[in-house]
């Protein structure tokens, strides 16, 4: 697999302008060879058409593996799962964090990104372990 450089331009052309490309883009990058059950590996998972309820939109990108049966969406194992942070947000906060030399603080990224200080913080301090301990990104 080839490495090519991505630039904040890119990125923003790529996978900021809505949540399903953003969501697109981390398939791809976890997923280049198809799609995987990350419980039990099960390659030949499809699509799940689960219906909102209560006025709520059908959730996008949500998997079923068919072989253990269990549902699971492109951030399910990896520093991104059980937030409500929207994923191309991550993405952003994930290439500052990197692009910038000495680092970044939380309060930046709350004035950068548009989202509360209390996310911010809290996407700071899961990068930051992350990158300490080699958690799974994607």
């Amino acid at each position: 697999m080839a490495r090519t450089t991505v630039n904040l331009a890119k990125l923003a052309a790529a996978a900021f302008t809505d949540e399903a490309k953003a969501g697109d883009l981390m398939i791809s990058l976890r997923w280049p060879d198809g799609v995987a059950c990350p419980r039990c590996g099960g390659a030949d998972p499809y699509r799940a058409n689960r219906k909102g309820y209560k006025g709520h939109p059908p959730r996008r990108g949500l998997f079923k593996c068919s072989q253990c049966r269990k549902q699971f969406t492109v951030t399910t194992g990896t520093v991104f799962e059980s937030t409500h942070i929207p994923v191309s947000k991550w993405l952003m906060a994930m290439h500052l964090m990197c692009a910038s030399k000495k680092g970044i603080s939380a309060h930046q990224l709350h004035r950068m990104l548009g989202i509360t200080y209390r996310a911010a913080w809290f996407v700071n301090h899961r990068l930051r372990w992350a990158m300490n301990t080699n958690a799974s990104l994607f």
